[in-house]
């Protein structure tokens, strides 16, 4: 990876990044990814029908994010705490118990080059695979 991301970037990618999703926002979303941006989780395999959990490239990425907004369940909510960063990585997690009972719990790792998301990993846990598996 070249490039650095400050944690004004961080700070910006992690706000805009949620507030996108909250709003099913499209463009807003794909305005933060590089072009030859990746995507890697289960949900990929799943909507997308493939036998890698990969997404590959902005064409790519605007399908399987459209698709996502299209069936977000009720459980994927959007609690969070905050986000660590080392300016080069920005992680957060979305905790399955949230003051409000339980949600999809999701751990977001996004490696940034040049200010725009380059390789996004979305890690799951117990509850949010039973969403998934209509458990």
């Amino acid at each position: 990876m070249t490039g650095t991301t400050s944690q004004r970037d961080a700070e910006r990618i992690y706000q805009m990044w949620d507030d996108a999703l909250g709003r099913k926002d499209l463009e807003a979303s794909l305005s933060l990814y590089a072009d030859d941006a990746s995507i890697e989780s289960p949900l990929v395999q799943h909507l997308m029908k493939t036998k890698q959990g990969i997404v590959q490239g902005k064409d790519n990425l605007r399908k399987f994010i459209a698709l996502v907004f299209q069936t977000n369940p009720p459980q994927r909510k959007r609690f969070r705490t905050g986000f660590f960063s080392d300016e080069r990585v920005i992680m957060w997690e979305y905790p399955r118990a949230t003051p409000e009972g339980d949600q999809m719990e999701l751990v977001e790792v996004m490696e940034v080059r040049d200010g725009l998301i380059a390789r996004h990993r979305v890690y799951w846990g117990w509850y949010a695979l039973n969403v998934l598996n209509g458990r």
